[in-house]
């Protein structure tokens, strides 16, 4: 999960990497308006209002324009009303005020990702190798053989699906699966040893130490 952070103090930049990084997500930094447009794709922008070389405002009418399901979260020391319905006409999913924290920034990340993931267009067909799922009836077959999952389990399945042969990181899945990262990790490992053998190939869902889990994709 990748978040682009614009920031120009970096002090407040390097913390808030730091908080981010320990609950697992890859944190760019972009401490200019310049930088953050030629920054590299991302999951979610938190994004200063106030910049060196411009206003955040315009910062993030121009990232809305470049994208519909981009995450944007206006993270501001501007709290005053007139302040916070502008950033949320302009694009902004969600807008917090300086201080708060991580817990309370962390549940507002979650929830714009899950609006997102919502919003985004899901394939109806899936096929990853010999597995093919059928998101709206919820069935899966591996080489035309129907495999009974959980919901869960099939949620999780869905999850690697979505990017087959990318490693999709734990919390990724978390989010996915059970619309949160808090929960217990050690739960992704005990779906996917389960959903491993119901696939009745082991090597279908590979291990990737470090990062999450890959759907094969031959």
């Amino acid at each position: 999960m990748r978040i682009l952070l614009v920031e120009d103090d970096r002090r407040v930049a390097a913390a808030l990497s730091s908080a981010l990084g320990r609950r697992g997500y890859e944190v760019e930094h972009a401490a200019t308006v310049a930088a953050a447009l030629s920054a590299a794709p991302c999951d979610l922008v938190l994004l200063d209002l106030t910049l060196p070389d411009g206003d955040g405002t315009d910062l993030c009418r121009a990232l809305r324009r470049r994208s519909s399901q981009l995450g944007i979260i206006a993270v501001t020391a501007r709290g005053e009303e007139r302040d916070r319905v502008l950033g949320l006409r302009l694009g902004a999913d969600d807008y917090v005020v300086k201080p708060f924290s991580m817990v309370e920034l962390q549940a507002r990340i979650e929830a714009v990702l899950r609006r997102a993931a919502n919003a985004a267009p899901e394939r109806h067909l899936i096929e990853a190798g010999p597995v093919r799922i059928d998101v709206t009836a919820r069935t899966v077959t591996v080489d035309g053989r129907l495999v009974t999952l959980t919901r869960k389990e099939f949620d999780v399945l869905l999850s690697l699906a979505r990017q087959p042969g990318v490693a999709v990181p734990r919390d990724r899945i978390l989010l996915d699966a059970w619309g949160t990262t808090w929960a217990d990790r050690h739960t992704v490992e005990v779906h996917v040893g389960s959903l491993r053998g119901k696939l009745g190939d082991a090597r279908l869902v590979e291990t990737v130490r470090g990062v999450g889990y890959r759907l094969r994709e031959v």
